[in-house]
């Protein structure tokens, strides 16, 4: 399978700098290329996008299964270039101390080679050293490919070097290591992208990025030599027969299992500046229940689409555009009136603030919402939850039954003041064992700060489907 994977020893290394300036030459050299966020990340792909102008997707290894993984992977790379980047640090996985749902652990799983981007600023032998300690550094992974092809670095790229210093340092990593130096990334006035709590800051924020991301191309197409990328990408080893299923993840198996006919439902999703952190599996997931999506604003549009049968309300920035979302005083009501109708909504992070009575701003500034729930949206000050997470619950709850996990994740400095008392369900940390009440029902909504992975769970998008397929009838009824 082509492609490869880019990864870094820690996070601030400059990942997704150099993975856009690498699509941007791969496109402009007419190499299909498409791109995946290792890690439930939402905000780098919304980068890849913009390079691109094409959705990308995320490889996890903590939400799916490795057949699932390789699955999605060959089914892309039949038609495109993939290039997947990492996320933190290649060996960085659950609880800090192991390698399970690590950049590393994809990299395995799919038997990519890895560049590994280096941040060179500030030393010069000890990059050899430090190149040097990832190359031999051994992790225990879910697929073992690691026996036959080490840890899958094949290729660095030195990121903030001199170009005076750059050959040298050139010929000593690959005199100590063996490894192909593919080339360099020199200091840039001109990349303006910056982050806050979250991350990176949306690329709809930052002034002419596609500008930026032009003299970025021009700049790499100088001192990366992108025909050896692409040349290993192209030599990558293909997977094993057997460890990839022909066809598409799933299609038997949901055929033989569902011979009945899909419902067919009209689903609402906020999406614009303030909302837009969505898995496209999720969505994909939905539509193959029978969901067509129908996009929204609730910072810009008036009024819901027509004839909506649930609603889906996603992560983002809401606190960031707190007055815009007060004066759009019809979409608010609108959303609960909806809620007290009994339509179907999922709530995630910024979507379950929005639907509080109150969100306050960072500078403490409170602004009216959708009120479907009690309680404000406050900043915490520090990162409140942060990693992944299984939400289970103990009773019978809408679209979760007692005893069963699905997989998601937390990341956010906002926090509820809502009565624990009204929240439902519990996160628990993968590891340790850590809990806390995280997500609150009421009618046919469920909501709360964490980020759900549908697929890992086919029973919980199959029933809010299903309750968005009984409103429609209910609907129809009634007019």
């Amino acid at each position: 399978m082509a492609g490869f994977m880019i990864a870094a020893p820690r996070s601030g290394s400059g990942k997704t700098m150099v993975t856009c300036g690498i699509l941007e030459l791969l496109k402009r050299k007419q190499k299909n290329p498409f791109s995946y966020k290792c890690g439930p990340d939402y905000i780098d792909g919304l980068f890849h996008r913009k390079v691109l102008g094409i959705e990308g997707g995320n490889l996890d290894s903590f939400f799916e299964q490795p057949q699932d993984i390789r699955e999605k992977y060959a089914a892309v790379s039949e038609t495109h270039f993939p290039v997947v980047e990492g996320v933190m640090g290649y060996f960085d996985g659950l609880g800090g101390d192991t390698t399970a749902a690590s950049s590393w652990e994809v990299a395995d799983i799919l038997n990519l080679p890895v560049v590994l981007v280096v941040d060179a600023k500030g030393a010069s032998l000890s990059l050899a050293a430090l190149i040097k300690g990832f190359q031999v550094f051994q992790g225990e992974s879910q697929s073992s490919q690691a026996n036959k092809n080490g840890n899958h670095i094949q290729a660095v790229i030195l990121n903030r070097i001199s170009p005076m210093l750059y050959p040298r340092m050139k010929a000593v990593i690959e005199k100590e290591t063996g490894i192909l130096v593919a080339g360099y990334v020199p200091e840039l006035d001109f990349w303006q992208v910056g982050s806050r709590h979250l991350g990176l800051v949306l690329p709809g924020e930052i002034e002419n990025l596609q500008g930026q991301i032009r003299q970025l191309g021009d700049c790499l197409e100088k001192t990366l030599d992108v025909d050896k990328l692409f040349s290993l990408g192209e030599s990558a080893k293909p997977l094993e027969p057997e460890m990839v299923a022909a066809g598409c993840p799933g299609q038997d198996r949901e055929a033989e299992e569902n011979p009945y006919p899909k419902p067919h439902i009209r689903l609402g999703i906020a999406w614009d500046e303030a909302f837009c952190f969505y898995y496209r599996d999720n969505l994909e997931f939905l539509e193959k229940q029978g969901a067509e999506i129908l996009r929204f604003s609730p910072v810009h549009d008036k009024h819901l689409p027509e004839d909506l049968d649930g609603l889906l309300l996603g992560g983002g920035y809401p606190e960031l555009y707190g007055k815009a979302l007060e004066e759009n005083k019809n979409m608010r009501n609108e959303i609960r009136r909806k809620a007290e109708e009994d339509m179907p909504i999922l709530a995630e992070c910024g979507g379950y603030l929005y639907l509080l009575k109150e969100l306050e701003d960072e500078n403490g500034t409170g602004y009216e919402m959708a009120g479907v729930f009690s309680g404000k949206g406050y900043k915490k000050g520090k990162n409140s939850h942060f990693g992944y997470i299984t939400v289970q619950t103990e009773k019978d709850s809408l679209y979760l039954k007692a005893g069963e996990t699905i997989k998601g994740h937390e990341f956010h400095y906002w926090e509820s003041t809502q009565d624990e008392n009204e929240l439902k369900m519990q996160a628990k940390k993968p590891t340790g064992k850590r809990s806390w009440p995280c997500v609150t029902v009421k009618n046919q909504v469920m909501a709360g700060f964490p980020h759900l992975y549908y697929p890992s769970l086919e029973g919980f998008g199959e029933r809010f489907v299903q309750a968005c397929d009984r409103y429609r009838m209910k609907r129809k009824r009634q007019q």
